[in-house]
């Protein structure tokens, strides 16, 4: 039975993958762009995660993270002439460092008072990337404009060409697979039981050993790393940063991504993605008027029907499969 559910899953994988590589190509541009932002906020997603679903630390500022990453791209490609794919290591370092220290208060506040602490680095960036002193580097209200990086050759598939879109799509799809790939090796073993550990039962996992203090502070700096990279693919995706794209509503909505993929939950990351860029355009489609309003009941009835969100109720439908009498 386990080889048969091995095979299964093999073909399965193989299918999406076929799916995924030929996707591009069925779409117009627009909609490129838009499944090339799923994978972003996905990424972005995936950061917050590992803090709040893995590790317990409650954050509503990660926008300033994703922030911080896309002005660290767009100033080292719009100033320094950086190439678009070396930005991106930069952008998680940066992230990384700025997460480290957030760590250090993160370890004497908890719950809300973390929350209050991140919630207030999140109203603070705007202003702050608004600042006077520093419009030579980041562009002030009117932002920094970037071009999109060209395709390095070109063909036609299916009647359509290798446009600048479909290339970052290919671009994003090989990060956001790599950012997956890493952060199911760490947690999958020492790493991440410690972590939840931690998050569970910190005296306990005091008295076993862990080193709290060490576990938080990196924590926090490899999930503000990780969605520093997403910010800083997402300036590239867009081709444009600016301080009001990155409004604290932006860290609300990486949060929803988080419940609405579910907690703790790697592959729900890739559900939070399409929840937060597509429901919104669906919500302003019904409802030009009150599309904030639409946008609220479908999330209070999501998480009526699913409330340990797509992976948990997608597990709990697999588990009452596997459960049931064959006869």
């Amino acid at each position: 039975m386990k080889a048969l559910d091995r095979k299964w899953v093999w073909i399965w994988g193989a299918l999406l993958l076929v799916i995924l590589l030929i996707l591009p190509f069925l779409f117009k541009n627009y909609r490129v762009f838009q499944f090339n932002l799923v994978l972003v906020y996905a990424i972005a997603i995936l950061g917050l995660n590992v803090l709040t679903g893995f590790n317990g630390q409650f954050s509503l500022g990660h926008g300033a993270f994703y922030a911080f990453g896309a002005y660290t791209a767009a100033i080292l490609m719009d100033k320094l002439g950086v190439p678009y794919w070396a930005t991106l290591p930069a952008a998680f370092v940066f992230c990384f460092g700025f997460g480290i220290l957030m760590g250090f208060p993160a370890l004497r506040l908890a719950g809300h008072f973390l929350a209050l602490a991140t919630f207030a680095l999140a109203l603070a960036v705007p202003q702050l990337l608004k600042y006077k002193h520093i419009e030579h580097l980041t562009g002030g209200v009117q932002g920094i404009v970037l071009t999109k990086p060209e395709p390095p050759f070109s063909f036609r598939f299916l009647d359509q060409p290798f446009s600048s879109d479909r290339w970052l799509y290919y671009f994003t799809l090989a990060v956001a697979a790599l950012m997956f790939l890493l952060v199911w090796n760490l947690l999958r073993g020492r790493v991440g039981r410690a972590l939840i550990a931690v998050r569970d039962h910190p005296i306990a996992a005091t008295a076993m050993g862990i080193n709290l203090t060490l576990f938080k502070s990196m924590t926090f700096g490899v999930s503000a790393g990780i969605t520093g990279l997403a910010g800083a693919l997402g300036a590239i995706v867009v081709a444009f940063v600016s301080p009001d794209s990155f409004t604290v509503n932006l860290s609300i909505f990486l949060l929803v991504g988080v419940v609405v993929g579910g907690l703790a939950s790697i592959p729900g990351a890739i559900f939070g993605g399409i929840f937060i860029q597509f429901v919104p355009n669906i919500a302003d489609e019904i409802s030009k008027s009150a599309p904030a309003a639409i946008y609220g009941l479908v999330l209070i009835g999501f998480m009526y029907l699913l409330p340990m969100g797509v992976m948990g109720g997608l597990y709990k439908l697999w588990f009452r499969l596997r459960s049931k009498p064959s006869g």
